[in-house]
């Protein structure tokens, strides 16, 4: 087969002046003759060789692919004044929720500007800033910030801290070892783990991890087999113990937790359907073996806490709005569960163990509440939040300090300290903004879709704003995996927004918002529907005139970058910008790379059968771009380093993009270098891309300052 990539000359020769977008000379792709055969049905995948994101000609192509792309965008004359807004609006302290581990308490810290956040260690809670002392600077790891930490896990004895890390937003994982009597760190390091944690026992712990891949193929070759080790303290990796495999479901993810008291260990089985089996083992008794608790894996199921032979379990069996059951070691088949606290109205989102009692997260229209119960299942009563927003709870079993932490789309992340006796919520570190946050404000709104379907808007804007049809508005989506897109603090959109912008978020079908049911009906066949309702939202903006198909851009990243990729090729007509980051752009074979398998249950694959392969084929970003349509202005973005999503995916859909569009507008690709998925990025590199993506899209609907 002939790869040989053309490139234009004329690709870094582009005009000054980003008015003349007509003229940009993109990079030619080189075609070649690849065809799939689905079902009898020949597809032709043209740019299959970009799939080597490791080829001198597909780093050709990045390379002049992203000079066009850094030529438009930084001649854009408010670039360098939004970036430099965007350092003013992230330069604030960012403070976590404190929290307790051995006699001593922890805190995360963002001075402002810092690439990743700081773990200190104090003696109190109430210790000031000055008496707070460096435990963990995952700065100090790398030079340039690409080095993030993924967790933090304290042996039970309360002589070690494992921690993991990541490179450069890979998947991959490294865990190391600090000795918590010294601080400092000890030899042992483990390599090619990967969504794991480190479950202690003893002076050792186990973590999952993967076979090391085929050199050159790091970030693009399928994971298959995840196998359990156990790790003894003071020993090499080479000699870590094989605890559990299963070779005959090589496509599962597993893990194991230990409860404090080291009686009770539960191994979880992932990655099938759109749930999860558990096993229990009681390490009490000499040479037991795991039990299987449950065998119905379309629904979740996850151990909460642990106290004696009890074990509180979150699940949606029998309840698509999750309620809190609890098993019993000794019985612990889900026929033996007992309903501690039912279903309810609301989605049961997490439960927080604190003193004798327990916190209860609730989420109503995509929105979180807050309810202290009985450990017996008895409701005592409600933490007020300030209004709409997200919060998280710091608590534990015999621990009376609580702390929980609540932001909104206007208010940044605060934490407060929380009396559970007397039901009264302090400040205890509230951040200081360069923004002024009340003269904004959040409406939720609710858009009707294509099938009678209600779902809520979250729209956030300056007050007093005309709402006469001609604002920008930038619109979010994900709608997909059962997640939930909680509120949170739009410090990155404040330019935008001063400049009389409006941001909305969209609750979209296949997301978790309203429970499994609410899921499901945006997965497999049943896809389509998270499309209608994006547009539909879409729709609803511009009929109530809040803005017009000029001053709209939608934005999404990986599942949403599918979200955007996918309406954009079904609606062109209806928006101005697009933004799809990271996205899932190739239907057809997003399941042969790196955990792309994982994705089935909620997309089905196109071997399923042939109804699926069409189904799929007919909603697919890559395979819907057709030459002669007039396609919005467009940024595709993706990163060098993007095991979840691989490169593949944005890299294809951009070389076909800039192959059909007939309009003048342009269809940009930016490819990001030492980066990932998005996890863990720098806080440097997130502000320069959002400075691309905040210029491009003001640029493109006629706003010059």
């Amino acid at each position: 087969m002939n790869r040989k990539l053309i490139l234009s000359i004329a690709a870094t020769a582009m005009l000054s002046s980003v008015d003349a977008v007509a003229q940009i000379a993109y990079p030619k792709a080189h075609k070649d003759n690849t065809v799939d055969v689905y079902f009898g049905e020949k597809v032709a995948d043209p740019y299959r060789w970009l799939e080597d994101d490791m080829s001198a000609q597909t780093a050709e192509w990045v390379d002049a692919e992203n000079a066009v792309t850094r030529k438009y965008l930084d001649n854009i004359p408010m670039r360098k004044n939004i970036l430099k807004r965007l350092k003013e609006t992230a330069n604030y302290e960012k403070i976590g929720i404190p929290f307790k581990r051995q006699g001593k308490w922890y805190v995360y810290r963002n001075n402002g500007l810092q690439n990743q956040s700081v773990l200190y260690q104090m003696d109190s809670p109430t210790a000031d800033a000055s008496k707070q002392r460096v435990w963990l600077d995952p700065n100090a790891l790398s030079t340039d910030g690409t080095v993030a930490l993924k967790g933090i896990y304290f042996s039970h004895n309360g002589r070690y801290m494992a921690y993991v890390i990541s490179r450069s937003g890979s998947d991959w994982e490294e865990i190391y070892v600090k000795d918590c009597q010294t601080g400092r760190d000890i030899d042992d390091h483990i390599v090619w783990a990967k969504f794991t944690g480190a479950t202690w026992l003893g002076d050792g712990f186990y973590y999952s991890a993967y076979d090391a891949p085929e050199k050159g193929r790091e970030t693009s070759a399928k994971n298959s087999v995840q196998k359990i080790y156990y790790h003894k303290i003071g020993t090499p990796q080479s000699e870590d113990q094989l605890f559990f495999m299963n070779p005959t479901q090589p496509l599962r993810f597993y893990n194991v937790d230990i409860d404090h008291d080291e009686k009770v260990m539960t191994l979880n089985e992932g990655g099938m359907d759109n749930g999860n089996n558990l096993y229990v083992r009681d390490l009490t008794k000499p040479n037991s073996q795991f039990i299987q608790m449950c065998s119905d894996t379309r629904f979740r199921y996850s151990t909460v806490e642990t106290v004696g032979k009890k074990m509180y379990i979150l699940t949606n069996a029998g309840a698509p709005k999750y309620r809190l059951m609890v098993a019993d070691v000794d019985r612990p088949g889900y026929n033996d569960w007992k309903e501690l606290v039912p279903e309810g109205e609301s989605v049961l989102i997490d439960v927080t163990f604190a003193d004798d009692r327990m916190i209860l997260q609730y989420s109503k229209d995509n929105c979180n509440q807050m309810y202290t119960y009985t450990t017996d299942g008895k409701r005592i009563g409600e933490i007020k939040l300030p209004t709409f927003g997200s919060t998280s709870a710091s608590g534990m079993r015999g621990q009376k300090e609580v702390f929980y932490s609540f932001t909104s789309y206007t208010m940044p992340n605060t934490v407060y300290s929380y009396d559970l006796n007397t039901d009264k919520s302090t400040v205890w570190a509230a951040p200081k903004i360069n923004f002024r946050s009340d003269d904004y404000k959040t409406e939720m709104m609710f858009y009707t879709s294509k099938d009678g379907t209600r779902a809520p808007l979250f729209i956030t804007y300056k007050k007093g704003m005309k709402l006469n049809g001609r604002n920008p508005l930038l619109l979010y989506g994900y709608g997909g995996f059962n997640i939930t897109y909680s509120p949170f603090f739009l410090a990155n959109y404040i330019p935008f927004m001063e400049r009389g912008g409006i941001y909305v978020h969209a609750v979209l079908r296949g997301g978790g918002e309203y429970g499994e049911d609410w899921h499901v009906a945006g997965t497999k066949l049943q896809k389509q529907n998270v499309f209608d309702d994006f547009i539909a939202a879409a729709e609803y903006l511009i009929n109530n005139k809040y803005t017009s198909s000029n001053r709209l851009a939608i934005q999404g990243g990986s599942n949403g970058g599918l979200l955007v990729g996918a309406c954009m090729t079904q609606r062109p007509d209806l928006y101005r910008v697009c933004l799809p980051a990271v996205g899932v752009m190739d239907m057809l074979r997003y399941h042969k790379f790196t955990i792309g398998w994982n994705w089935a249950p909620d997309y089905g694959t196109s071997d399923d059968s042939k109804e699926m392969f069409e189904y799929l084929r007919a909603y697919s970003p890559l395979h819907t771009l057709k030459p002669g349509v007039k396609y919005p202005a467009t940024l595709v973005s993706t990163a060098d380093h993007d095991d979840r999503v691989v490169p593949a995916h944005s890299f294809k859909f951009a070389a076909r993009l800039q192959e059909c569009q007939a309009g003048s507008a342009p269809t940009l690709i930016s490819i990001g270098k030492d980066a990932g998925h998005g996890g863990g990025k720098p806080l440097a590199k997130r502000l320069e891309e959002q400075a691309d993506i905040l210029s491009f899209t003001l640029w493109n609907m006629g706003i010059k300052k």
